[in-house]
């Protein structure tokens, strides 16, 4: 899963308070001391408490202290201050950005081969476990989901607007990126009222993953200044934006939740982790919902890691709940349940996954959706740097939709924040 958000200086507080709790910086203090009890630390907003309870209804005598310790960012900041010398949990889950940037520092992970990761790598994707084995072959986090794309869009209100409802005639009404648009100007004409939440994530944060190569080229080298598949998806966003199609309303925000609910929009970016922030957020919206065909077809927006710290005290226990939680039955189990969708790619033609509908989203078939959208997508190597780039790309664009850049600027100012950035 992936979420990208501006942090705020109040949310980084609350992260670092967890690193301080029970030990100071460089005790070295560690995860639990009782076999029986693994301490995890998860990110936000995915319901990882339902994994944990999922996982100790089956092995009641354990204990799974699971804290959650703020975005995906601010997990990976906790993280990093932890290896530094702080107390580390028994296991982390790491979001799929961040994963290179630990993966520079191998060391400070268990190398999951001798626990037994071996035996299971070939049941994942290629492009998916690869990035996180080094390249003398140690496997530093298990896959836990990819996130591949779609569109939510809400049934009523495209009937209102005139436009058809059917998720197939929704799906052939926008082949293209351009289509999409000119659907969107379609529905803000019959309605006065935007047409998606806004452009930064719907569009940007879409269109730049479905790109054979995203911020590094092939040689591994950064690339995010000069790769057209790069400048063609902040291109787009822009003339999204100036189509007037926007509902400028960023995500993750108040605002954003609660047009979910009010109608305030009637698309948005749908990959497919995003399924349960709409029904956590817009819980009495069920039925309004469906899902269609992200234009272009395919693509991959998120995917998580589960890791253990060099210096976890009960490593064991920690493996066992990734062998348990993360095998091929164990991640189908978690899509029937909950909609994570597998990263094993050998579920994809079970039936149970095929036949896996969605009510809220109007029964819509998201087993076959999404699993159509990560098979044909070209995967691209990501990079130490890839959060950092792709956040201040993201930023940039929403200073755009906040009237705080113009968008003659936006290019030239994106690539002053990212080089700022990487340079900090």
């Amino acid at each position: 899963m992936k979420r990208v958000i501006i942090t705020t200086a109040t949310a980084v507080a609350a992260a670092a308070m967890i690193l301080t709790a029970g030990c100071t910086p460089g005790s070295g203090g560690s995860g639990s001391s009782d076999p029986n009890t693994f301490e995890f630390w998860s990110f936000t907003g995915i319901n990882q408490q339902a994994s944990v309870d999922a996982y100790t209804s089956d092995h009641p005598d354990i204990e799974v202290k699971l804290t959650e310790v703020g975005d995906t960012s601010e997990t990976a900041q906790a993280l990093t201050a932890a290896l530094a010398g702080g107390k580390v949990p028994d296991l982390v889950l790491i979001q799929g950005d961040d994963m290179p940037k630990f993966m520079q520092a191998p060391e400070n992970f268990v190398d999951l081969t001798t626990l037994g990761a071996d035996q299971m790598t070939g049941d994942y994707l290629d492009w998916v476990i690869s990035q996180s084995t080094t390249e003398d072959g140690r496997v530093i986090g298990i896959p836990t989901d990819v996130g591949g794309m779609a569109i939510a869009y809400r049934t009523d209100l495209f009937a209102a607007a005139g436009l058809p409802t059917d998720r197939d005639e929704v799906s052939e009404l926008w082949p293209t990126w351009d289509a999409f648009m000119e659907v969107g100007e379609q529905y803000v004409a019959a309605t006065g009222k935007p047409f998606l939440d806004n452009t930064p994530t719907s569009i940007f944060f879409q269109a730049v993953n479905q790109g054979s190569e995203r911020y590094y080229d092939a040689n591994r080298e950064l690339s995010y200044d000069k790769n057209p598949q790069v400048k063609a998806a902040f291109d787009l966003t822009l003339q999204m934006y100036e189509a007037g199609i926007s509902g400028r309303i960023a995500s993750w925000t108040p605002g954003w939740t609660a047009g979910m609910s009010k109608g305030d929009f009637a698309v948005m970016s749908a990959p497919s982790w995003m399924l349960n922030a709409i029904k956590t957020n817009a819980p009495d919206s069920a039925g309004k919902w469906d899902v269609a065909t992200i234009p272009g077809g395919s693509g991959n927006w998120g995917g998580s890691y589960l890791a253990i710290p060099a210096r976890a005290k009960n490593p064991a226990a920690a493996w066992d709940y990734i062998a348990t939680m993360q095998s091929p039955e164990g991640q189908l189990a978690h899509f029937l349940e909950h909609g994570a969708l597998p990263t094993t790619p050998s579920v994809y033609t079970d039936p149970q996954l095929l036949a896996k509908t969605d009510p809220f989203f109007s029964d819509a078939p998201i087993g076959q959706i999404y699993t159509e959208s990560v098979v044909n997508i070209e995967p691209f190597y990501i990079g130490p740097d890839d959060a950092t780039i792709g956040s201040e790309l993201l930023n940039t664009l929403t200073s755009v939709e906040q009237g705080q850049v113009a968008p003659d600027d936006a290019w030239e100012t994106a690539l002053t924040n990212v080089r700022n950035a990487l340079r900090g």
